[in-house]
């Protein structure tokens, strides 16, 4: 149950803390990408940056699984660091820390073997920005994992349009080509890159998008066919599809000598 441990956000609502105790974070898309991202990780990392944690879900997992990790999260929220802190707490978790701090302002040195960052750099008017402080924080030979929107998705079941227009992007996503170049650009070499989210993850997703509009609307709808939506959802976990609404890239910093 991804996202189990928000049942100790004191903020929420009772019934959505039962509710999440029972069936995790209801958030398919992150569901989605959460799939395909935490099967990367293995313990060979002992120290990962979670770049945009938010809610840090990815934090928790990574740390709960991989004791010996030490994970830091970093968010500009502090509202969302401090109830991290928290429940980091009270899950007992030696191993994970949060800090609140703007990703334009991290200042780290051949600190991380590896940054993860989901769904950040739409978020970043200049996301070269990012990626030149991601690669600074990287040991020699560190890696980042990285997750952005996919430019075009699925619409109406078989056609393609550009991605969801939300507040508080800069664009609507990348092609694996544009987001690679800015990569290398950063001094990143390319390990794998594909696109995420298959058809039926994207229908899915869409659905999702329709009843909450990306804001957390309609709740209580949305409560009523979550636990649908992620099932139908974790049929597609294996999909590779040839486009999709989002990217996956392993990117690793160039060995030093």
């Amino acid at each position: 149950m991804l996202g189990k441990y928000l049942k100790y956000d004191t903020s929420l609502s009772f019934f959505e803390r039962v509710y999440i105790s029972i069936f995790g974070v209801p958030i398919n898309g992150l569901r989605i990408r959460a799939r395909r991202v935490l099967p990367l990780i293995n313990h060979k990392y002992k120290s990962i940056m979670d770049a945009g944690c938010g809610t840090g879900i990815f934090s928790f997992e990574i740390a709960t699984k991989f004791p010996n990790t030490k994970v830091t999260g970093i968010d500009i929220d502090e509202s969302a660091v401090k109830t991290n802190k928290k429940i980091a707490e009270k899950l007992n978790l030696k191993n994970c820390f949060f800090e609140v701090l703007n990703l334009e302002n991290l200042s780290f040195q051949n600190k991380f073997d590896l940054i993860l960052s989901i769904d950040n750099l739409e978020h970043i008017e200049d996301e070269s920005i990012i990626l030149n402080k991601f690669y600074n924080a990287l040991i020699s030979d560190g890696e980042l994992i990285l997750h952005v929107p996919g430019l075009y998705r699925r619409w109406k079941f078989f056609g393609w349009a550009t991605n969801f227009h939300i507040e508080g992007h800069f664009r609507p996503g990348y092609t694996k080509e544009q987001i690679s170049t800015l990569l290398n650009n950063a001094g990143f070499i390319i390990k794998d890159s594909y696109y995420t989210y298959g058809w039926i993850e994207t229908i899915t997703n869409n659905i999702s998008y329709w009843i909450t509009k990306a804001q957390m609307k309609n709740k209580l709808i949305y409560a009523a066919v979550f636990p649908f939506l992620n099932f139908f959802s974790y049929l597609g976990r294996n999909s590779k599809p040839n486009k999709g609404a989002g990217v996956l890239i392993i990117a690793q910093k160039h060995v030093q000598i």
